[in-house]
């Protein structure tokens, strides 16, 4: 069995069918897995498999011969595996017995109709005999018996649905050391040094031999009046000797404690101080600035820092042996007395790059206009690049030129000019400049950032208006009005009365946030019409909107009807455009006559 490879269900299926094709014993499969589904899948598809064979075979035969009653030595049918009984063109499930009698295998038993068989379950009916703590499992013609419970670790199962004891000494599964041999136990194994330590040492988990030590043993290894001595592996014991206590040294004979005097020598025991020879011991008298320590015996430094927390220096004590010193915070200079802090002027010695103003215990530094404290020193000066702040696109109308503390504007190379702030950009009205380059028969018309030469022609049978005065606001209007020969009949029923130009000068819009009213277009029509008079005015776009960009939309001012015509979407110039629009006089539902008006359209590349 590959234990590392993990069968599929079809795969233990495919091989149980392939296992009953050959005619083996489903009952007695090879196992190809360990798991208990695979093998039940693969008894149960080598059944079905042999089953079907069996059936087939004996239907086959009963047809052929008309009955299984005659013996066919070595046949399927005298095995009683593949008998088939045929009466009336009927014929049994598994074998027959005298005279068309149905019977079943063992396991099996005969249906209602008394020809088929059915499986039965042992298992419902109690008839297996598995024992506690195992699973009956039913199969087609028999059952098996399943262990509930795994054995566990150490445990192998065995054919007989047992558990048995892994060997791992003999099988080479443990892991003991190449000092270590392998003992076997119930479930597991033990590994035991092959080295035994002699006496005085002791064996740890790792099989070295450690020594141990006698004269920690709770009693003592040797005699009262002796010191015991471990050694490796044994110990030994001497004779005590006398032992004088702190302060005391044994006699020249070395039988009897005398006083030691502390204080003699050049430093004495005092490393300085005043000594004082104590029976058994001294004592030190401390100069000033320190403090005896009866404990350790020797004079400590006092930290009067800690002693007196700001009673002595204004600002930061700092300890010293035997004394302390005064310091001050930065900012801050030690006064005379040597104890308080006098304020510091640190611009005396010019630490900022431009200006500087002395405060308490500090110093700020700031800069003249245009220039920034520095936010990575606090103290040298940057220069502001205005045109690089978030309003800086605001600054200047078209672009912006840092320099050192400053900016300067620019405008465009031609048709405008710097306004007499230094950021706005104006226009150069070339007509009335004269710098135009407009003939005689031309007339100028000035554009946001230049100029256009224009000559508008009346079409034929239209004349020019004699009124000067436009109607369209914010423009320069020529108005055609019809004037048609006598007897001209068709210039008399064309329903067109007047065709007029208008001229307009637009930015680029910067931010197109709603609709923007261009062109005012005003009628002589009031809103409130007779009311037995149908009329109405409708106003239309019939070229020129590019991209639908242009609507227009009828409204009241003052009682009379006007049509305004917006710009919807925003327009990128430099863009030149004519939009025709028509305003159709409507009496009764017919146009009694229309008004052509041209609206020449220029959209500067710039939005100033």
């Amino acid at each position: 069995i590959d234990c590392g490879k993990q069968m599929s269900i079809e795969e233990c299926c495919k091989d149980g069918r392939d296992r009953g094709i050959d005619n083996q014993d489903c009952t007695a499969l090879p196992l190809i897995s360990e798991s208990t589904t695979c093998r039940i899948v693969q008894e149960q598809c080598c059944a079905t498999v042999l089953e079907d064979t069996i059936c087939t075979n004996g239907i086959n035969m009963a047809k052929d011969q008309g009955g299984c009653d005659t013996q066919f030595p070595g046949s399927t049918c005298e095995t009683k595996t593949a008998k088939v009984c045929v009466s009336v063109r009927e014929y049994c499930a598994q074998e027959c017995v005298g005279n068309g009698t149905c019977a079943c295998f063992k396991g099996y038993k005969l249906k209602p109709d008394g020809k088929n068989c059915e499986d039965i379950n042992e298992c419902l009916l109690g008839a297996s005999n598995c024992r506690g703590g195992e699973r009956c499992i039913n199969t087609l013609g028999s059952f098996r018996c399943q262990r509930e419970v795994s054995c566990g670790t150490g445990y192998e199962l065995t054919d007989s649905n047992n558990c048995k004891d892994i060997e791992e000494c003999e099988s080479g599964t443990h892991n003991c050391a190449p000092d270590f041999m392998c003992q076997n136990t119930q479930g597991s194994f033990r590994c035991r040094p092959k080295n035994q330590c002699g006496d005085g040492y002791i064996q740890d988990a790792l099989g070295s031999c450690i020594d141990i030590n006698e004269c920690l043993a709770q009693t003592g290894p040797c005699h009262p009046g002796q010191s015991c001595m471990n050694t490796v592996g044994s110990f030994t014991c001497q004779r005590n000797s006398v032992n004088c206590g702190r302060g005391y040294h044994l006699n020249d004979n070395g039988n009897r404690c005398v006083d030691i005097d502390e204080c003699k020598g050049p430093d004495g025991a005092c490393a300085g101080h005043g000594c004082i020879n104590l029976v058994g011991s001294f004592r030190c008298e401390c100069k000033t600035g320190f403090i005896f320590n009866s404990i350790s015996r020797v004079c400590e430094d006092i930290n009067e820092c800690r002693h007196y927390p700001g009673r002595l220096c204004a600002h930061k004590c700092e300890n010293a042996v035997g004394s302390y010193k005064c310091s001050c915070t930065q900012g801050f200079k030690l006064a005379s007395d040597g104890r308080n802090c006098d304020d510091l002027n640190e611009c005396e010695s010019s630490p900022c790059s431009q200006e500087c103003a002395n405060v308490y215990g500090s110093y700020q530094c700031y800069c003249r206009r245009g220039y920034q404290l520095s936010d990575r020193d606090g103290i040298n000066c940057e220069d502001i690049d205005e045109c690089a702040l978030p309003t800086g696109g605001h600054i200047c109308s078209y672009r912006c030129h840092n320099t050192p503390g400053s900016f300067h504007c620019n405008c465009p190379a031609t048709g405008y000019t710097l306004a007499a702030n230094g950021r706005s950009c104006q226009d150069v009205d070339e007509c009335v400049t004269g710098t135009h380059t407009c003939s005689e028969t031309e007339s100028c018309f000035n554009v946001q950032g230049g100029f256009r030469c224009l000559s508008f022609e009346c079409p034929p049978n239209y004349r020019r208006a004699g009124e000067n005065r436009a109607r369209v606001e914010r423009s320069d209007t020529v108005r055609c009005v019809k004037s048609c020969q006598p007897n001209d009949i068709s210039c008399v029923l064309d329903p067109v009365h007047s065709v007029s130009h208008t001229v307009i000068s637009m930015p680029t819009f910067r931010e197109f946030t709603r609709p923007e009213e261009i062109v005012f277009l005003r009628t002589m029509s009031l809103a409130h019409s007779s009311p037995h008079i149908s009329s109405d005015i409708v106003f239309d776009i019939l070229e020129g909107n590019v991209q639908n960009s242009f609507d227009i939309v009828k409204r009241q001012e003052h009682g009379i009807i006007v049509g305004v015509v917006r710009q919807v979407k925003p327009l990128i110039g430099p863009l030149n455009m004519v939009l025709k629009l028509a305003m159709n006089y409507v009496t009764s539902g017919v146009v009694s006559h229309r008004n052509i008006v041209s609206v020449h359209i220029f959209v500067s590349e710039f939005w100033f």
